[in-house]
C-alpha cells in the first residue's frame, strides 16, 4: 500500500504545474545523512518518562518543482525509563527503560520558500524495551527482560538548506507500539546532502 501512495504522490507532482519552478533548482534532492537529538516521552501503560533522544538518520530525496518526496532510515536511542513501586506487591519496584529505536519509512513535502521545505512523514518502527522487576522476599521473584515492539510512527517537520550541502531541521512525532507502548518525540537535526 506504501508503493501505491508514493506512485500516487509522484504522479501528481508531476502534474501540477502551479508547482513548477527553474530547472536545476531543487536543493532537497539527493542522498542525506543528519544527527538528531532532542525530547523524548515514552509511555508504557500508564507510566513513562521524559529525556533525550539521540541519533542518526539518513535517507534520498527527489525534488519535483516544489513536492519533495524521500525514503528515510533511523537509528535512535534515548535515556526515557519510568519506574512503579509496590507493583504487584508492597515494597517491589518495576523499571521500564526505552532502547535502541530503528526506522524505516517516507516523507512527502513542499518545498513553500526559496530553502524551506514543510514536510509529513510515516513509516515503520520497531523499539526495543526493558524491564526490570526487583521482587521483596517471600513475593513475586525478580527478573529483568528486553522485548523488541513492532509500531508505527507518524511525523511533520520542517528543513531549511543553509548551503547546498547543508540543512538544519525540526520535527515532531508519535509513535505507537504493540504492548501499550507510546512514545512522542520533538527534535532538532543539523545534516549535510550530497
Amino acid at each position: 500500500m506504501r508503493t501505491l501512495i508514493l506512485a500516487a504522490l509522484f504522479a501528481t507532482a508531476a502534474a501540477s504545474p502551479a508547482l513548477a519552478q527553474p530547472a536545476g533548482n531543487a536543493p532537497f534532492t539527493g542522498l542525506r545523512i543528519e544527527g538528531l537529538v532532542g525530547y523524548d516521552h515514552v509511555k508504557n501503560h500508564g507510566y513513562g518518562d521524559n529525556d533525550v533522544a539521540y541519533g542518526l538518520g539518513a535517507g534520498y530525496d527527489m525534488q519535483m518543482g516544489r513536492a519533495v518526496v524521500g525514503g528515510e532510515v533511523e537509528y535512535m536511542d534515548s535515556g526515557a525509563k519510568g519506574c512503579e513501586t509496590d507493583f504487584a506487591v508492597t515494597g517491589d519496584k518495576i523499571c521500564g527503560s526505552a532502547r535502541r529505536d530503528l526506522y524505516a519509512g517516507a516523507r512527502v513535502g513542499a518545498e513553500v520558500s526559496p530553502g524551506m521545505l514543510l514536510y509529513a512523514k510515516a513509516g515503520y518502527t520497531n523499539a526495543r524495551v526493558a524491564t526490570r522487576y526487583d521482587g521483596v522476599t517471600g513475593g513475586p521473584a525478580s527478573f529483568r527482560d528486553k522485548t523488541d515492539l513492532d509500531g508505527v510512527r507518524v511525523g511533520a517537520g520542517a528543513e531549511y538548506a543553509l548551503s547546498p550541502n547543508s540543512f538544519v531541521k525540526a520535527e515532531y512525532r508519535y509513535s505507537n507500539y504493540e504492548k501499550g507502548v507510546s512514545r512522542q518525540q520533538v527534535l532538532g537535526g543539523f545534516g549535510f546532502r550530497f
